[in-house]
C-alpha cells in the first residue's frame, strides 16, 4: 500500500506542476477515501498535503481546516511524529486565523509549545517553538492582550539566541518593537526596544545583512515610524533614504532579471530549430549555460526550505521567493508584508517626508507610482469596479485591508497637498474616492472614518465654510480613539471658530484650545504642541494680548522650524508674527518676516496665505509712505485674490461640493464582530499599519486669509498702541 501512496503522490505532483488543482486534490483524496486502511502516518501526510494546496492555491479554508482535525486525531495515537504535528498545528492555526477563531488558534497554538516544551533541545524543537510564540503573539495583539504578546516575542527571541542565530533574533527583536509601536505604553520602552534592534542589527555579519533584505525594509520602516512619532523628522529621513535605495536596486535587479529571462526564452527558440548550424547551436548552448547559471545565483531561495508544506500566500497562487520579503525561515510563516505592499508603503513615507516641505512633483510621482502597485493587487485579489466587502473572501479579508488602508493614506496625502496649493476640485475628486472606497469596506477601513471626516473639515476650511468644518472636525474627534487625532481635531476645530470671528466663536474656541493647551506636555513628539501654540496664539491676538500671543507664537514657531519642518505651518507663523510686529509698530521685524513668509507661501503655491501676506505687506507700505510698493502689492494682491475667487466658484459650483461639507455623518452597516476582528487582525504581526504622522492627521493648518486678515486690521483701528 505504501507503493500506492507513493504514486499517488508523485500524480498529485504532477498536476500540480500543470496547474491542475483538482486532479491532485482528487489523487491525494483517492488516499483518504479509500476502503483500504493507509497507515495513519500516510493518511496524516497526505491530508497535510491536500490542506497546503487548498490554502495556496484556493480560497478553501473550511475544506483545508477538516482535513487538518482530522490529522491532528490521527496524530493522537501515534507517539512520535514531532514534524508532523508541529506542521499540524502551524496549518491549523493560520486556518482558524483565516476564519477569525482567534480562542480555537491560541488553543492549537498551546498545545504545540507544550509539544516543543517536552520533545528535547534539538535545532529543529526550537525553530518550532519560535513558529508557535510567533504566531500566538499575533494572536494576542487582535485581542489587544499586548503585554503577553510581547512575553511570546522575548521567548522566541530567547530560543533564537541560545540557537546562535541572528537573523533569527532580529525578527523577534522587530516584532518586539513593532508591538511596542502599535501600544506605546511609555517612551523608554519603546526606546530600548529601538536600541535592541540596533544592536542586533549590528551583531549580524555584514554579508548575512545585505542578504536579509525583507529584515532591512521592516526595521528600517519600524525605525522611520518611531522617528515620526517623536517628530524626529532629520534622523527619520536617513532610514528612509536607506530604504528608497535598496527598493531601487531591488527594481532594478528585477528588471535584470526579466531581461535575462527574455534572453533565455529567445535562446530556446533559436536552440529548437533543426536548421541551426553545429558550430552556432554550441555558441548558442555556451550562452544559455552562462545565463541559467546567472538566473540560478540570483533567484535560488535565500531561506525557506523547499520541502516546506507552508502555504506561500493564503489566497493567491504561491509567489516566487524574489517576489517576497522574508523575515524568517522555515517553519516560521517570515513574511511580514508582500513585497508590492512594501514598496508601496516607501512611496508613501516619500510623500509624508516631501509634501510638508512642499516637493509637490515628487509626492505626484510617489503618489501615481504607489496606487498603481495597490490597484494591481486589488485586481488581482478580486476587487475591482463595484466590489464590496461583504463579497470578499475570508482569506482576502487581510491581504485586502494592507493594500486599502495604503491606498487611503496615498489618497490622504493626495488631498492634503491639493487643499495646500488651492487645486479644490482635485481634492474633491480625491476625497469622494476615499468616501466611496469607505463606503464600499466600512469593516476594513474603520479607522477611515475619522480621517475622512477631518479631511471634510479641512476641504470645508480651505473653501469657507467654517461653520461646516468645526462640526465635521468635532466628529472626527468623537470617532477616532487617539488622543493625538482627537487633540489635532479640537485644535483645527478652535481656529475655525475663530475665523467665524464672532464672541460666541471665540468662546467655543477658547473650549476646545484650553484643555489640549493644557496636557500638551504630555503628547510623545511636538505636532500637538507647535499646533495649539499656533492656535492659542491666534485667540490671544483676537483678544488683544499681543504681547503673550507673540511669545506663544514665537515658542510655536521654533519648535515648528526645529522638529517638524512643515513650510506652510511655518509660514502661516510668519504672517501672524509679521502682523504681530507691525501691531507693535516693529516695521523693520516685520517686513523681514512677511518677505519670508511670502517666499515660503510660493513655493508651496499657497494662495490664500499669499494674499493674507500681501494684505499684511499693503498695510505695512502704507505706514511706511512706501506709495510705489503698496500700488505694486495691491495689484499682485488683487490678481491672486481673483485667481482664489476663480477657484472657490468651481469647488462651489461642482456636483460634490454639497455632499462633502453637509452637517451629516453616513451611516454604514458594518460586518459582524468576528469578521471585524478578521478585518483588523492578519496571519503576520505586522497586521496593525500603525503609521503615526499619516493616518488621520494633517499636519499642515488650513487658515482663511481673508477672515485672519479682516480680524487683524479691525483690531488695529480700534486700538491705539
Amino acid at each position: 500500500m505504501e507503493a500506492v501512496a507513493e504514486g499517488l503522490w508523485r500524480l498529485a505532483d504532477y498536476h500540480e506542476k500543470k496547474g491542475e488543482l483538482g486532479k491532485a486534490i482528487k489523487c491525494l483524496e483517492a488516499i483518504c477515501q479509500s476502503s483500504v486502511s493507509f497507515f495513519p502516518v500516510v493518511e496524516v501526510k497526505t491530508r497535510l498535503r491536500i490542506a497546503t494546496l487548498l490554502l495556496t492555491h484556493s480560497h478553501n479554508v473550511n475544506h483545508a481546516k477538516s482535513h487538518l482535525e482530522r490529522s491532528q486525531l490521527l496524530l493522537k495515537s501515534i507517539p512520535s511524529c514531532f514534524e508532523l504535528k508541529c506542521r499540524a498545528y502551524s496549518l491549523l492555526s493560520q486556518c482558524y486565523h483565516l476564519v477569525g477563531a482567534i480562542p480555537p488558534q491560541k488553543q492549537i497554538l498551546y498545545k504545540g509549545l507544550d509539544l516543543t516544551n517536552s520533545a528535547g533541545h534539538e535545532l529543529s524543537v526550537k525553530l518550532w517553538s519560535c513558529n508557535f510564540n510567533s504566531q500566538l503573539a499575533n494572536a494576542l495583539i487582535i485581542e489587544g492582550d499586548y503585554q503577553n504578546s510581547i512575553a511570546a516575542l522575548e521567548s522566541g527571541y530567547i530560543f533564537s539566541v541560545e540557537i546562535c542565530y541572528p537573523e533569527l533574533q532580529m525578527f523577534f527583536a522587530t516584532s518586539i518593537l513593532h508591538v511596542h509601536l502599535m501600544q506605546w505604553y511609555d517612551d523608554n520602552s519603546v526606546e530600548q526596544a529601538v536600541n535592541k534592534c540596533d544592536e542586533v542589527w549590528e551583531s549580524i555579519e555584514p554579508e548575512k545583512r545585505q542578504q536579509s533584505v525583507g529584515l532591512l525594509f521592516y526595521n528600517e520602516l519600524l525605525h522611520i515610524f518611531y522617528r515620526l512619532r517623536i517628530c524626529d523628522y532629520k534622523n527619520a529621513a536617513q532610514h528612509l533614504d536607506k530604504l528608497d535605495a535598496a527598493m531601487k536596486a531591488d527594481l532594478q535587479q528585477t528588471q535584470y532579471i526579466e531581461d535575462l529571462t527574455k534572453e533565455m526564452n529567445a535562446l530556446n527558440q533559436s536552440l529548437s530549430r533543426s536548421d541551426l548550424h553545429y558550430k552556432d547551436r554550441l555558441a548558442l548552448t555556451e550562452k544559455h549555460a552562462q545565463l541559467q547559471s546567472q538566473l540560478r545565483s540570483m533567484t535560488e531561495p535565500t531561506s525557506v526550505s523547499k520541502e516546506s508544506l507552508e502555504p506561500g500566500q493564503f489566497g493567491n497562487m504561491r509567489r516566487k521567493s524574489r517576489d517576497k520579503l522574508e523575515l524568517a525561515p522555515y517553519p516560521i510563516d517570515g513574511e511580514w508584508l508582500p513585497k508590492s505592499a512594501v514598496y508601496a508603503l516607501v512611496d508613501l513615507m516619500v510623500v509624508i517626508f516631501s509634501r510638508p516641505k512642499g516637493l509637490f512633483k515628487e509626492c505626484a510621482k510617489r503618489i501615481q507610482s504607489g496606487m498603481l502597485t495597490i490597484q494591481e493587487e486589488l485586481v488581482k485579489l478580486g476587487i475591482t469596479d463595484g466590489m464590496r466587502e461583504v463579497s470578499l473572501q475570508h482569506s482576502a479579508i487581510w491581504m485586502a485591508g494592507v493594500y486599502l488602508m495604503l491606498l487611503m493614506q496615498l489618497l490622504e496625502n493626495k488631498v492634503a497637498i491639493e487643499l495646500t496649493r488651492s487645486e479644490f476640485v482635485e481634492a474633491q475628486e480625491a476625497l469622494v474616492q476615499m468616501k466611496n472606497w469607505f463606503v464600499r469596506f466600512p469593516t476594513i477601513l474603520q479607522a477611515c472614518e475619522s480621517m475622512i471626516e477631518m479631511l471634510r473639515g479641512q476641504y470645508s476650511h480651505y473653501v469657507g465654510c467654517y461653520h461646516e468644518a468645526t462640526f465635521h472636525y468635532i466628529e472626527a474627534a468623537k470617532l477616532s480613539e487617539s488622543k493625538s487625532i482627537q487633540a489635532m481635531c479640537r485644535v483645527y476645530a478652535a481656529v475655525s471658530y475663530i475665523c467665524i470671528g464672532d464672541a460666541e466663536s471665540s468662546t467655543q474656541a477658547l473650549d476646545l484650545i484650553g484643555p489640549v493647551y493644557r496636557m500638551m506636555d504630555s503628547f510623545v513628539g511636538v505636532r500637538e504642541k507647535t499646533s495649539v501654540l499656533f492656535a492659542y496664539g491666534l485667540l490671544l491676538m483676537k483678544q488683544h494680548d499681543l504681547q503673550e500671543a507673540r511669545n506663544r507664537l514665537a515658542k510655536g514657531l521654533q519648535l515648528t522650524h526645529n522638529h517638524l519642518g512643515n513650510l506652510q505651518l511655518v509660514a502661516q507663523y510668519l504672517t501672524i508674527l509679521g502682523s504681530l510686529a507691525l501691531a507693535l509698530h516693529d516695521t523693520v521685524q516685520a517686513r523681514e518676516i512677511l518677505r519670508s513668509s511670502l517666499t515660503l507661501a510660493k513655493k508651496l503655491y499657497d494662495i490664500p496665505t499669499q494674499i493674507w501676506v500681501l494684505s499684511v505687506l499693503t498695510t505695512l507700505y502704507q505706514e511706511l509712505g512706501e506709495k510705489g510698493n503698496e500700488m505694486e502689492n495691491a495689484e499682485y494682491q488683487s490678481k491672486k485674490a481673483d485667481d482664489l475667487q476663480k477657484r472657490l466658484v468651481d469647488a462651489h459650483s461642482s456636483i460634490h461640493h454639497i455632499d462633502l461639507i453637509e452637517k451629516v455623518r453616513r451611516e454604514i452597516q458594518q460586518l459582524k464582530e468576528v469578521d471585524m476582528k478578521r478585518a483588523i487582525g492578519g496571519p503576520s504581526l505586522g497586521v496593525n499599519l500603525d503609521i503615526p504622522e499619516s493616518i488621520g492627521v494633517s499636519v499642515s493648518l488650513p487658515t482663511s486669509s481673508l477672515k485672519l486678515m479682516d480680524m487683524d486690521t479691525g483690531r488695529r483701528g480700534k486700538r491705539k498702541l
